[in-house]
């Protein structure tokens, strides 16, 4: 059985969320032992390894999305703190969308076991995360009530004190990530963290932090190269003129208090209700693929083509409370999720919408290229990056976290392990090129650069680079060119489906208005 498996019911009667081996360790004091954010200057962590998380952080998320779009950016007010609320089915990915596309630094606050981890961990401390413990594991026993309380009001207090001063932070309202099709019940936390900073920033006279709705889109969260939408929605004022002075006085001697009840509430349904409109919300994910899929038709329908992953997401919304009649549902859903077992969906239409779509030659000629640039670089990729593929997909595969914890585990082996395999393969190819017989390094390094001790440390120095660098460029053209080995596998996906499917699909484009 797993952790979670237990029947644990929250105050409401609710099943609690199924946790990983590694959220039911608690370590208590590691997790008093956290270092706390400063708040002054730019980095409420260490400048220099946030800078350095930021930039490999960057490399590897560039990497895994065939497209990326993020609207809404200008909505963000640059004079005073944000909240950033969104839904949460990715993992980790969910955090480091919003945290790489916003303009500003983070406070963070994350799930106990992000701080106490041996490698995460390092990264969680240097960011100066702040460890919250949820519902879950405290009514599993993972430790008293009042270690919890006072827990979770240190951290709740420091990420309300840095969002006062102006910095950004990210807390998800469901409390956990899940695979449901819709937003399921929020939480009171990120509400009761803004109103906090709220009478922080009124007891020093700063402006007063606002809540940004932001929507998480991604076509299939736990594939690689997939799409991903990030959407900043309008921000939700914080009401702060009637904060009482107690919370006020409070919060400005760096001591925690709860905010009332009914404005944590009150804040809680205007957030609740801007996220429901920023999820699929549908009963189930093959009603999301059917309204997906009759999109994509009326879209063809239309003469307009094919539709952007954002046009077909807003697509998409625009169905939520229209009526379709039965015959038509059900044939649009059976349709919908057969193309998804098959790894299709709405993009492989033809162009009128009534049919599975081949190819064209531009297409095979572009995507021949980029196989045979591919082949080109797959010994290095093989030798550089093949572990790494490897682990990721075996560790993504079979954790324990679910299906929104794949790509997680995906992007944390291909940030860290280009971090340690690199250097060290580096230095394995120059220890073979040196004592294999033919000494091809040494030749090269006399040849071109001297005889000398140092001659010869430089060389070596060089080389590593060298090595290092064209085990990034390997990866990087792998990221891009495996787009051309998907389509050429889709292709032969989309041949085999086509006999089955395209008189389904012609009835259900005659059926569409």
């Amino acid at each position: 059985m797993k952790s979670g498996q237990d029947g644990a019911v929250d105050q409401h009667g609710e099943l609690l969320p199924i946790l990983s081996q590694s959220a039911t360790k608690m370590n208590y004091e590691g997790l008093l032992n956290t270092p706390l954010p400063k708040f002054e200057g730019k980095y409420p962590g260490s400048p220099f390894w946030m800078n350095v998380a930021y930039f490999m952080l960057r490399r590897t998320y560039n990497s895994i999305f065939r497209t990326i779009e993020i609207t809404g950016i200008e909505k963000i007010p640059t004079d005073r703190g944000t909240l950033c609320a969104a839904w949460h089915t990715n993992g980790l990915i969910d955090p480091f969308s919003i945290i790489l596309s916003h303009p500003k630094y983070f406070v963070v606050g994350g799930r106990h076991d992000l701080v106490t981890r041996p490698l995460l961990g390092f990264w969680a401390r240097k960011f100066a995360t702040q460890p919250v413990v949820r519902k879950a594991e405290l009514l599993r026993g993972g430790c008293t009530e009042e270690e919890a309380i006072a827990m979770n009001g240190r951290s709740l207090l420091n990420l309300a004190t840095g969002i006062s001063y102006g910095y950004g932070c990210a807390l998800f309202p469901e409390g956990t990530s899940h695979s449901e099709s819709h937003l399921i019940r929020t939480k009171t936390g990120p509400m009761r963290t803004v109103l906090a900073a709220a009478a922080h920033a009124k007891a020093n006279g700063k402006e007063i932090p606002v809540i940004m709705p932001i929507g998480l889109h991604f076509r299939k969260r736990h594939l690689f190269r997939t799409d991903c939408w990030i959407e900043y929605s309008d921000p939700i004022e914080v009401p702060a003129e009637n904060l009482p002075n107690e919370l006020v006085d409070a919060v400005a001697k760096e001591k925690w208090k709860e905010p009332p009840v009914d404005d944590v509430n009150a804040l809680r349904e205007a957030v609740t209700e801007r996220l429901t409109n920023l999820t699929p919300n549908r009963k189930n994910w093959s009603e999301y693929y059917r309204d997906q899929l009759i999109s994509h038709i009326r879209n063809r329908k239309k003469g307009l083509g094919t539709l952007t992953w954002r046009e077909e997401v807003l697509a998409t919304r625009a169905m939520t409370n229209q009526k379709i009649n039965s015959k038509t549902s059900e044939l649009a859903e059976k349709i919908a999720v057969e193309l998804d077992s098959n790894k299709l969906n709405g993009q492989d239409l033809n162009s009128k919408g009534n049919g599975i779509r081949m190819t064209t030659p531009f297409a095979m000629a572009t995507n021949s290229i980029k196989i045979a640039l591919f082949l080109l670089v797959l010994p290095t990729l093989i030798y550089g990056t093949g572990l790494q593929i490897a682990l990721g997909r075996v560790l993504g595969d079979n954790t324990d976290e679910g299906e929104d914890a794949r790509v997680s585990y995906q992007f944390l082996t291909a940030m860290f392990g280009s971090m340690f395999f690199w250097p060290i393969l580096s230095v394995i190819l120059i220890i073979i090129l040196t004592f294999e017989p033919n000494g091809i390094l040494p030749s090269l390094i006399e040849t071109h650069i001297g005889t000398t001790l140092l001659a010869t440390m430089a060389g070596a120095l060089i080389t590593w680079v060298l090595f290092v660098l064209l085990f990034y460029i390997s990866a990087k053209t792998y990221s891009i060119t495996w787009d051309a080995v998907d389509d050429f596998f889709r292709f032969f996906r989309r041949i085999k489906l086509k006999r089955k499917i395209d008189i389904k699909l012609q009835e259900l484009y005659e059926l569409l208005d």
